[in-house]
């Protein structure tokens, strides 16, 4: 029988480690490594579109939902304070799980959201979504710890001039809490890099679709002779968070510069 049948017949976890066990052994093994085969960077490409995705459409929410636990105090705050920070208790799967029982085809908001032509589950934006939420929590709490750090009294004094609150929030609160706001990006991004427990249960681990850097890394782990590709996916994403680190401490530094010298 060939083998695309084989895997069309198979699950998707096993088709997956059938694929990354044929790719690994049509190799050439006295052929120098070109790091990564087309599967494997097209892991790597789409951990990165999933965590740029998740980062870019949180990051607006975060800071909203800080500067509400930071600034305001309301009936509740208590109870939105721990939503927010649920993701960080619960295990990813169980997080993965409510997802598909919430946005899934059949789900109370996936079914809606369906009929409108907007998905979620095994796809990935059904990815971006798990990598979004399980790094919300991180995002928020550096903000917020920003917010809090601003002095009160200096957003007074721009209410004092005339200013409105959304003025004072743009001209004095922004510009103080933009550090706090990068970190917070770069941890949420970091986090949907490195997401595997959630994504795999809600959008399981479809080559091309779903399968992101740490699913890749499990599915060559699950082969026999899948050690070598893995250590180079491993490094892959070693670089790539090194990077963002690296990139967000120039920028951190930069910002809290031009902050102090305004």
């Amino acid at each position: 029988m060939p083998s695309s049948i084989i895997c069309a017949a198979s699950p998707p976890a096993r088709c997956s480690r059938r694929r990354a066990s044929a790719c690994w052994r049509t190799r050439p093994v006295d052929a120098p490594l070109d790091w990564l085969d087309a599967e494997a960077w097209q892991a790597v490409r789409l951990s990165l579109r999933v965590a740029f995705w998740a980062t870019l459409v949180s990051l607006p929410f975060g800071v909203g939902v800080a500067w509400l636990l930071a600034r305001c105090r309301f009936p509740g705050r208590q109870l939105l304070n721990g939503l927010v920070h649920l993701p960080l208790i619960l295990p990813p799967v169980v997080t993965g799980y409510l997802l598909l029982l919430g946005f899934g085809r059949q789900g109370p908001l996936g079914g809606p959201l369906a009929e409108l032509g907007i998905v979620f589950a095994f796809r990935w934006t059904g990815a971006a979504l798990a990598a979004a939420i399980m790094g919300f929590p991180l995002m928020v709490r550096a903000i917020r710890l920003s917010l809090e750090a601003v002095d009160p009294k200096l957003e007074q004094a721009a209410a004092t001039l005339g200013a409105s609150r959304s003025m004072v929030f743009v001209t004095v609160t922004l510009p103080l809490i933009l550090p706090g706001i990068l970190a917070g990006a770069i941890l949420g991004f970091a986090r949907g890099m490195g997401e595997f427990g959630a994504t795999i249960t809600f959008v399981s681990n479809i080559p091309g679709e779903t399968q992101t850097l740490p699913s890749a890394i499990y599915t060559f782990l699950q082969v026999p002779g899948g050690e070598t590709a893995a250590l180079q996916l491993v490094a892959v994403s070693v670089a790539i968070a090194m990077a963002a680190l690296l990139l967000s401490e120039w920028i951190g530094t930069r910002l809290a510069r031009r902050v102090a010298g305004a």
